[in-house]
């Protein structure tokens, strides 16, 4: 499994994994309430590069065996007082369940803290996305609240649960800690109250 800065020459494989993976990717897809977006690969990852380049993103690829299978982006990097980004992925449906994705998550959310010195990353999921609040919960990403109608997906305005860890939590890292056994098994549990919620 491995973990790199996407490159031009990747629009390819990953333009070829979204469109063999539409059904599996469409409900969690970000969409805009202004209508319909580029489904250009080369313009995106253009796009994505030009927001690292700016400072405001990192912009990755998955990798499993030498293939291709997914995209993990660091985006909305926050310098300053804040010091803090978010994570945004998908990964192509033939490499689900084999831990591609907490992996990555585990080491952009490294690379962040050690490398880019962001002091706290988060993960808003949406509530029915089973396969991605397993990812925190593997990880000890702490639950911090429901945000209602939060990021437009699939054509609408979707809640989401945010889940946050800072970099003193983890001081071993969050790839250490998981892998070692030690990532707590509650941190990212969802109070009854907010499930009713959403």
């Amino acid at each position: 499994m491995g973990l790199r800065l996407v490159r031009p020459r990747d629009a390819r494989a990953l333009q070829n994994e979204l469109i063999s993976n539409r059904a599996w990717l469409r409900p969690w897809e970000a969409t805009s309430p202004d209508g319909p977006v580029s489904f250009d690969m080369r313009l995106g990852v253009r796009r994505l590069l030009q927001q690292y380049r700016d400072g405001a993103g990192v912009p990755f690829v998955m990798e499993y065996e030498g293939e291709v299978t997914g995209q993990l982006n660091v985006w909305g990097i926050s310098r300053g007082s804040l010091a803090s980004a978010t994570i945004g992925y998908w990964v192509g449906e033939r490499f689900a369940g084999r831990g591609i994705t907490p992996t990555a998550v585990a080491m952009a959310t490294d690379i962040a803290f050690e490398e880019l010195r962001i002091h706290r990353m988060e993960i808003c999921i949406r509530p029915e996305n089973v396969a991605s609040l397993r990812v925190v919960e593997k990880l000890g990403f702490r639950y911090e609240g429901l945000r209602k109608r939060y990021i437009h997906i699939n054509g609408d305005w979707r809640d989401h649960y945010a889940f946050a860890l800072v970099r003193e939590e983890v001081p071993e890292g969050v790839l250490q800690r998981w892998v070692q056994g030690r990532a707590p098994q509650d941190a990212a549990t969802i109070p009854p109250a907010d499930r009713l919620h959403a």
